[in-house]
């Protein structure tokens, strides 16, 4: 925590610049920044979990108190209304006393209906960041989220501080406490579901504090690319194992994805193997000048490769390619940012002015088409799957002559392979996160 304590200072300052710069070039005389609201579920008066601002976030980490506002105009300190209601039925925030408080001028919020006493009285020349624009309008505001200050934002939301970057390290720790406590369930035979909680037990995570919904696939289950069914019951045999889940850290995220083969000694293990590999050599390949997309494009021709080595397709890599084969098997982008949410804003941007960066052509999944540069944080994870409904569309056209479908009848019970880390590129060398806290 004391070095968290030493870094926050220089993270306040690049904000403040930054927020300064925006201002200048828009008029505005300051950012008004909502953590957010609770949203009731319909017909009841339980509430959906709280999902903070990643806005607000990027300022302090207070990621679980709505109704709290942030006052910025890059040359003041910063104003932090903290919402501390009195309430008996519900633990009540603790009053702000962390390292981070000295640098926010706190102002205690007992009611959010009372917030406007606190804002700045004329508001014309203020702009609101955040979701609940109906109450950004009941409260004077005329300048919400607007298109130029939000692209600078993300744009420079890229280029992570030493602060931010400690924080990705301790999220990326915890996560590789999870995914080894998660294989070794795995390998004990345990179901979705034991194994899912393995994890959170690992991380110390609730199922809400998990930067998103994990995957934890078993056998056929692993060519669902999102599934997060968690299946209460262990399958008569295992096979596969697929597990794509991260950690939470002061609302920074981590991302990581292992696949295993439950034998050890099949094809499917090579296949698993020969992937791992691919996935180091790619993430080498992030360098400072380069498109992201460019390592895309890279990806597709080593998938093709192990399709054609595997006798998956019964054609040179390059034909593969060529034939648009590998879309099949790897349907989705290589990576993208991550940061304060883990599909970070700004991929798609040439510019802080949010000129859009093309994708390669024929490539419309991906999540990033950025160039890479120093102190940004990616994830790279090529995948090879066996799905059915893809399959099939495969099977329509006239590339099916050359796919060998006996071998893929015997790889679908696996499902597919996703291996991911997170990586820190710098300008002359790159800290591969989770391979560096031992996750293999």
């Amino acid at each position: 925590m004391d070095k968290l304590a030493n870094l926050y200072a220089e993270h306040i300052a690049t904000l403040q610049q930054r927020t300064r710069t925006i201002l200048e070039r828009e008029g505005l005389d300051g950012l008004v920044i909502h953590s957010g609201q609770t949203k009731r579920q319909f017909l009841d008066d339980m509430y959906y979990p709280f999902k903070v601002n990643p806005q607000f976030k990027a300022w302090l980490p207070v990621i679980d108190n709505p109704h709290c506002w942030l006052v910025v105009n890059g040359v003041d300190k910063p104003k932090l209304i903290f919402y501390r209601p009195v309430d008996f039925w519900h633990k009540v925030p603790d009053e702000p006393k962390d390292y981070w408080a000295q640098y926010f001028d706190i102002q205690l919020l007992t009611a959010p209906d009372s917030v406007e006493q606190l804002l700045p009285y004329d508001k014309a020349s203020y702009a609101y960041i955040g979701e609940y624009l109906e109450v950004a309008q009941a409260l004077g505001f005329t300048h919400m989220n607007p298109e130029p200050v939000m692209n600078y934002l993300h744009f420079h939301r890229a280029y992570k501080t030493q602060y931010e970057l400690e924080c990705m390290r301790e999220a990326s720790r915890l996560g590789v406490l999870g995914h080894q406590a998660a294989r070794d369930a795995f390998f004990a035979g345990g179901s979705e579901f034991e194994i899912q909680q393995a994890y959170l037990n690992a991380t110390q995570h609730m199922e809400n504090d998990t930067p998103y919904g994990n995957i934890v696939a078993l056998n056929e289950n692993c060519a669902i690319l999102h599934y997060t069914h968690f299946e209460r019951k262990a399958p008569a045999k295992h096979l596969s194992f697929l597990i794509d889940a991260g950690a939470n850290f002061n609302g920074y995220a981590s991302d990581i994805t292992r696949t295993y083969d439950y034998s050890g000694n099949s094809e499917f293990a090579d296949l698993v193997k020969v992937m791992n590999q691919h996935q180091i050599e790619l993430g080498k390949l992030l360098q400072p000048g380069k498109l992201y997309g460019e390592l895309h494009i890279d990806c597709h021709q080593r998938i093709a490769q192990v399709l054609s080595d595997f006798k998956i397709v019964n054609l040179p890599a390059d034909a593969i390619v060529e034939k648009g084969i590998t879309a099949t098997f790897f349907p989705h982008g290589l990576g993208h940012h991550i940061g304060l949410q883990v599909h970070d804003m700004g991929g798609f941007m040439a510019d802080d002015s949010g000129t859009h960066q093309a994708p390669p052509e024929g490539h419309p999944f991906l999540r990033c088409t950025r160039k890479i540069e120093a102190n940004q944080v990616f994830t790279i994870e090529p995948g090879l799957y066996f799905i059915d409904s893809l399959l099939e569309d495969l099977a329509q056209t006239d590339n099916k002559q050359y796919v060998n479908w006996d071998k893929v009848d015997e790889f679908k019970p696996y499902g597919g392979i996703r291996i991911e880390d997170n990586i820190i590129v710098y300008d002359d060398h790159l800290e591969n996160m989770t391979r560096d806290f031992g996750l293999e």
